[in-house]
């Protein structure tokens, strides 16, 4: 099958209507360069390339008018939507020229606790490390102690403190995220994230805002008034912001029955949203729950690659239902 041409062979996978699948891309930073530092970012040249490959391969639609039309079963051929989570703004200064360049809509995620000046607990630790020297002690917050003298070991060394600190208690992980600053002195930057003014320039510029809770956290390690107050509140403080709906919305993290449960899907259902993405890969069909459909990241730059890699998630299926 992968051996025939790739339009074709997408159009096989994807052919529209009833029988359509959806891809839906996640995104999180797009840089002017490549950092190690933001494992979660892309580089503008190979962001450039990636939305070119797209353009010439897929049907490019919203999210929000893909849910409608994957409920309806008008996909087009080859349908996909283009997301970011978080609510970077360099959403607004390094992608949206690009996107704009190549006609293609996105919608962005945005939790609105780090609007105006707020900054992620990740990008604290990375902005912190990235500027640390020589050895760096954390055993007294059970984190082990670290070779940071050379810009490599810095960045293996933030790469693991993720892992190590993303399941812990959010108030633990912001906590020891502090910390981790203060002794490296780090001079930390404020605008990682969007103000409410940049907010309302994406939105004017044609960009789909979604819900994405107002300081993401793992919704199933919270007691379910919180986890509410989260989602609900994040959808109400963005449309104050934008004057406008906010109709989708994105899990933090994202993976089924370990970020987010049954109830959280109830949640989401319940304040008005017309569908949700998590992280699991694969694409949708007419019979994916339309508040977990699934997302994936094609990391490959050049075009074929690109297309055989949205190629492979079509064959892959669709994500698991909690």
């Amino acid at each position: 099958m992968f051996g025939l041409p790739m339009k074709p062979l997408l159009s096989l996978l994807s052919p529209g209507g009833r029988r359509g699948r959806l891809s839906i891309l996640i995104y999180h930073r797009v840089l002017a360069r490549d950092d190690p530092f933001a494992p979660w970012g892309i580089g503008a040249e190979g962001f450039t390339a990636q939305m070119a490959a797209l353009r010439n391969h897929f049907n490019v639609i919203p999210l929000s008018e893909a849910i409608a039309r994957l409920r309806s079963g008008s996909l087009p051929p080859r349908a996909a939507a283009v997301t970011f989570d978080d609510g970077y703004r360099d959403n607004l200064t390094v992608a949206l020229p690009i996107l704009r360049r190549y006609g293609i809509p996105a919608t962005v995620f945005v939790a609105s606790g780090f609007l105006d000046g707020g900054r992620m607990w990740n990008d604290t630790v990375a902005e912190a490390l990235r500027v640390a020297d020589g050895p760096f002690d954390l055993t007294d917050l059970d984190l082990g102690r670290w070779d940071l003298s050379e810009v490599d070991h810095r960045a293996a060394a933030f790469h693991q403190l993720l892992q190590r600190l993303k399941y812990l208690p959010q108030a633990r992980r912001i906590d020891a995220a502090t910390v981790i600053a203060e002794r490296c002195g780090a001079d930390l930057p404020t605008d990682f994230m969007l103000s409410s003014d940049e907010l309302r320039s994406l939105h004017s510029a044609g960009v789909e805002i979604g819900g994405h809770t107002k300081t993401h956290p793992i919704l199933a390690g919270l007691d379910d008034g919180l986890a509410l107050s989260e989602i609900a509140g994040n959808r109400e403080r963005l449309q104050e912001i934008i004057r406008a709906p906010i109709p989708v919305f994105a899990y933090p993290n994202g993976r089924p029955g370990r970020d987010y449960t049954e109830t959280h899907v109830r949640m989401v259902r319940d304040c008005g949203y017309v569908g949700a993405v998590s992280t699991s890969s694969g694409t949708a069909t007419r019979n994916s729950d339309l508040y977990q459909l699934p997302r994936f990241t094609p990391w490959d730059v050049t075009a074929g690659r690109f297309a055989l890699r949205m190629a492979r998630s079509m064959v892959g299926g669709t994500a698991a239902r909690v």
